[in-house]
């Protein structure tokens, strides 16, 4: 069976393994099935998820005049602390970036390959966390906007990490952690503008991932430039698809790539 569609980060459902759909604009495909059978990709060409041309993707699957031109690219995304929609001063379009910036947001720690501080949208949790190839993961701030979320991170950024080191997420090089302790310690550090939002008391989300065999030594396969791969997919983690001979590709980096996906 062959399928054609452009590369969007996969779709998942909560549950215990995390289950995957990669959507594509006619059909999708429910990527728990194919663990265990061999996988051909090969690249067609791309097509840019804001204009559809196919044009080379430069960032988040925009080519680079859309990249530096759609609301959906702006800093704020990156860097929610220069989020000004509060303010009423608009960065690309006011009003996407109202609907995107005046809504709950979450301020997490969360553990992959080392514990980490985030920012999401409130209705993104759990997904962010599943994207990010967290087993475990917790809430310690909710605010009503993305400022006040992005200057709680950059605050906490001094005491924490806020990187993922995806090589050891993959080969599940981990170590449990006691979240409700991070988050004790560092709630002194939560800016004044964010203190009354701390969560007083929650416990972690634990994430179970569909994966039959860590890669040791994972290597990124570029689609673009092998424009062919065949492989035994045998697991998935974060927005990664891991396959038998350690060959590990990221759903999410090639976004706005249009591929044909046949399995044996």
């Amino acid at each position: 069976m062959t399928y054609q569609g452009v590369l969007t980060k996969m779709a998942t459902e909560f549950e215990s393994p995390i289950q995957y759909y990669l959507v594509f604009e006619n059909d999708f495909i429910q990527m728990n099935q194919l663990i265990g059978k061999t996988v051909t990709m090969e690249f067609i060409k791309y097509q840019c998820l804001n204009c559809g041309l196919d044009k080379p993707i430069f960032r988040q699957g925009f080519d680079k005049q859309c990249f530096y031109n759609t609301a959906r690219a702006g800093d704020w995304i990156m860097r929610p602390e220069l989020s000004t929609a509060h303010l009423g001063i608009e960065d690309r379009d006011l009003e996407y970036e109202k609907k995107a910036q005046l809504q709950p947001h979450i301020v997490y720690l969360a553990n992959s390959s080392n514990v980490k501080v985030g920012v999401t949208r409130k209705n993104q949790v759990p997904t962010r966390w599943i994207d990010q190839g967290a087993h475990e993961a917790i809430e310690i701030v909710e605010v009503p906007n993305r400022y006040l979320a992005g200057i709680t991170e950059v605050a906490l950024k001094d005491f924490v990490a806020d990187k993922t080191n995806w090589r050891k997420m993959l080969k599940n090089d981990i170590e449990d952690e006691n979240l409700v302790e991070w988050r004790e310690r560092l709630k002194p550090y939560i800016p004044i503008e964010a203190a009354d939002y701390f969560i007083e008391s929650n416990t972690e989300t634990n994430i179970e991932f569909p994966v039959l065999k860590y890669p040791e030594k994972p290597k990124s396969l570029n689609i673009k430039k092998e424009l062919k791969y065949s492989g035994k997919l045998v697991g998935i983690k974060g927005q990664y698809l891991i396959f038998e001979d350690q060959s590990v590709f990221n759903i999410r980096a090639n976004e706005g790539l249009v591929v044909n996906i046949s399995i044996d």
